[in-house]
């Protein structure tokens, strides 16, 4: 979704490549590509003129060292990684917030959040994705309140998006909106609510009629958050819209939806510098699951190509069985990783969303694909296909079908594919079971995939990433995890693609024993040919 910023501030970062000293004369092309590619992902010119002049003011005459001694040890430190360091610095500025998204009230009484902004931003569904997400995240209780009486479906569309989530909604047939948010307080109260969501109307303009009507709401319910949504989607248009309502409404915060589309990102850097209102919510997907807090820090990481780990944790433990996980650990650490395990965590890469959001967050993975190289998720849906094709007894013993080759065939005419992709997937299959038995004492990412044990070497990947932005070269266990995305992930025939693409870079383990035997081997047969 930020292809576009990342783009710009990777290629600011290789121009600035081996120089030791920041000058206003080999930082100009650098802070060039920032500022096109802040203007091309929609950021306002007045942003984006203020962000490349605060950039410049801190990084010009910094003499940067070569090497630079840290907790985590020695790191190699140049111009390109200061500056990076700058860029993510102003980025989180631009976008970060005090406090706690959601300001709540202190109890008895019950917490108000105002949903507003214009017809088909994304109200009515945020709203029951916050509820969800105060249910799950915070343990409250929230009630929804069905006020969007001007567009025809909205009540309705509530009470289906609330009985999905077991959410109670209040409405009143034929009510009037400021009526029904007032008598929303009594209920709640009533049903021992602590938490009050009102889905109020929208326009698809801002107009006296609808602002007066909001303006009444909030003297009649006085809510803590009065949040507007605003989509992604339109831009510019999307921090014009914010700066009428917080000056009419004084604004908590925005929700930004639709940021996981073809949205540029440029609304989510804009809002805050221009309105004084900053974005606290994020929608990430279709699903009632996904709207999270904006974190500030991983997000600029996101947008500087150097990942969001944080942000990856939190989609493993949204997937993962912690109990069975610890159950199947020791069996896969030492290297019985069988198909169904596989076929589980085809399972819930589907679950954790599109296999390119999961790939941004690695931090480096941005810098090891190809320029133009595409994620197909559909290959997990086939790879998925033939796993689901095979028995019981073939995905728990792979080398039946070395011994019985006519095993491919069928499981190929289950899966609509042919023999040869079965034998791939299997050769893939291979090497991820001797990778597994690889990995072994290392807890690093892949110990939050289903059967390892635990995220412990996350702290310390994200020092190492804020310290002098370590790669997947740096860290083996971020590049098994890539590996293993990359193998289900890569779409066939795309540059860098195809069955066995990532074979090529993954890091395979030696087994020395075997090694060793293999070599004892070959000069015992050269010692039987010489006489």
């Amino acid at each position: 979704m930020f292809e576009t910023l990342t783009k710009g501030f990777k290629s600011a970062r290789h121009k600035l490549a081996g120089v030791t000293e920041l000058t206003a004369e080999n930082i100009e092309p650098a802070l060039r590509d920032v500022r096109l590619s802040l203007l091309e992902a929609d950021v306002g010119l007045s942003v984006a003129k203020a962000f490349v002049a605060r950039v410049q003011e801190q990084a010009v005459g910094q003499v940067v060292q070569t090497v630079a001694k840290g907790k985590a040890g020695r790191v190699r430190v140049g111009a390109a990684e200061r500056f990076v360091q700058i860029c993510q610095r102003e980025l989180e500025q631009m976008m970060a917030f005090e406090g706690e998204a959601i300001d709540f009230a202190a109890a008895p009484k019950p917490t108000g959040i105002m949903m507003v902004g214009l017809q088909g931003s994304g109200k009515t569904t945020s709203a029951a994705k916050l509820a969800r997400l105060l249910t799950r995240e915070h343990e409250r209780k929230p009630l929804l309140v069905a006020a969007d009486v001007a567009r025809p479906g909205a009540v309705e569309q509530l009470q289906v998006l609330g009985a999905q989530i077991d959410v109670p909604v209040f409405s009143v047939p034929g009510g009037q909106p400021v009526d029904i948010c007032a008598q929303a307080v009594a209920h709640a109260k009533k049903l021992k609510r602590d938490t009050i969501i009102y889905d109020t109307a929208g326009r698809l303009a801002i107009d006296e009629p609808l602002m007066q009507e909001l303006d009444d709401i909030k003297a009649r319910t006085e809510p803590q958050n009065v949040f507007l949504v605003v989509d992604a989607m339109i831009g510019q248009d999307s921090v014009k819209t914010a700066k009428a309502f917080h000056e009419r409404l004084g604004l908590s915060g925005v929700v930004l939806t639709k940021l996981d589309g073809d949205a540029r990102g440029g609304a989510a850097l804009s809002i805050k510098e221009v309105t004084g209102a900053p974005v606290k919510l994020v929608g990430m997907g279709e699903g009632l699951d996904k709207l999270e807090p904006l974190r500030a820090d991983g997000l600029a990481s996101r947008i500087l190509g150097m990942g969001d780990v944080i942000g990856l944790m939190k989609d493993f433990e949204g997937v993962i069985d912690e109990e069975k996980a610890e159950r199947d650990a020791q069996r896969m650490l030492a290297g019985q990783f069988t198909l169904d395990d596989f076929l589980q965590q085809i399972e819930m890469l589907q679950g954790m969303g599109p296999l390119g959001d999961i790939l941004e967050k690695l931090p480096g993975f941005g810098d090891t694909m190809p320029e133009g190289a595409q994620i197909d998720d559909r290959e997990l849906v086939r790879t998925k296909a033939i796993v689901s094709s095979m028995t019981r007894q073939e995905r728990r013993d792979p080398d039946l079908f070395r011994k019985e080759p006519s095993r491919l065939k069928r499981v190929a005419r289950g899966a609509g594919r042919e023999a040869n992709d079965v034998a791939e997937l299997l050769q893939r299959f291979a090497f991820m079971r001797q990778m597994m038995g690889g990995i072994g004492q290392q807890a690093g990412m892949l110990s939050k995939l289903p059967g390892m044990r635990q995220l412990a070497g996350a702290n310390q990947m994200r020092k190492l990433i804020r310290t002098g932005g370590a790669g997947l070269d740096d860290n083996p266990m971020l590049a098994n995890l890539a590996d293993t995305l990359l193998e289900a992930a890569v779409a066939e025939g795309g540059p860098g693609g195809g069955p066995g693409a990532a074979k090529a870079t993954a890091r395979k383990p030696v087994d020395r024993k075997k090694l060793k035997q293999k070599r004892k081997k070959q000069k015992q047969a050269r010692r039987k040919s010489r006489k």
